[in-house]
């Protein structure tokens, strides 16, 4: 196994994990690939890139000439196209492709959520469910901000790693720029000093943004929640320890 080259497909908690476990371990040539949306992304040991690779031709075109030996997608459960690409380039060049799939949250008792498709028909259900004055917290990150400008009257505060163009901000938005992981108490603190009524999130799943979920549990106040999209079949585990299972056995 010993210097093999590998693709770690990033912008994960997982992929970051997975890209120190394997720099402790040795054996692999490991990348990182970044889509590049994050100005200042976390240092990672091995090498890394940024940037898209030009659609399913782009990438088996950079697999093939960077030699790469194995795929392993981690990026996020929403990164459609991306993980889209990744089975058509490993299928078309007969590379071994594993995506780790981090489970997605589940509601439990107490739970309110409202089951969405996208940002659009989370809009559409804050304007038709929620009064005027009502303040709103977005946690869908900068690229899906524009739809929440039709819910006039409504406030929001968006929480975001990068801002947004101001162009796609809603009217009444206050920005704040953090990070996760959020703690349980930091959640219950925000829905209560901005008087929160409703949050809007992506099911990302994992641990680093849970506590919203809780926050809004206790709140008694819904959770529009966006369902993942789906994703082409694909060799799957659910964390690292399964990844490097299979790169054991490589």
């Amino acid at each position: 196994m010993a210097g093999r080259r590998l693709l770690i497909l990033g912008g994960t908690t997982e992929a970051a994990a997975l890209a120190r476990a394997l720099a402790e371990a040795g054996g692999w040539d490991v990348t990182t690939s970044l889509a590049g949306r994050t100005r200042a992304p976390a240092a990672l040991p091995g090498a890394a890139r940024t940037g898209g690779f030009g659609g399913v031709d782009g990438l088996a075109a950079y697999l093939q000439a960077e030699r790469i030996d194995r795929v392993i997608d981690a990026t996020h459960p929403f990164a459609a196209t991306m993980s889209a690409n990744a089975v058509a380039a490993c299928a078309q060049l007969g590379l071994p492709l594993l995506r780790i799939e981090r489970p997605a949250w589940v509601a439990v008792a107490g739970d309110r959520w409202i089951d969405v498709a996208d940002a659009a028909e989370a809009a559409d259900w804050l304007a038709s469910a929620l009064p005027a004055g009502a303040a709103v917290l977005l946690t869908l990150g900068r690229q899906e901000v524009a739809p929440f400008q039709r819910c006039a009257g409504l406030r929001f505060v968006l929480r975001s790693i990068e801002p947004p163009a101001p162009q796609d901000l809603p009217a009444d938005c206050l920005l704040l720029s953090e990070r996760g992981p959020f703690t349980l108490d930091g959640e219950r603190t925000l829905i209560a000093r901005h008087g929160i009524r409703a949050v809007v999130a992506k099911n990302a799943g994992g641990d680093a943004t849970a506590a919203k979920l809780t926050a809004a549990r206790e709140a008694a106040i819904p959770v529009v929640m966006i369902r993942r999209p789906a994703l082409p079949a694909a060799s799957a585990v659910t964390d690292i320890a399964g990844a490097l299972d299979w790169l054991a056995g490589a």
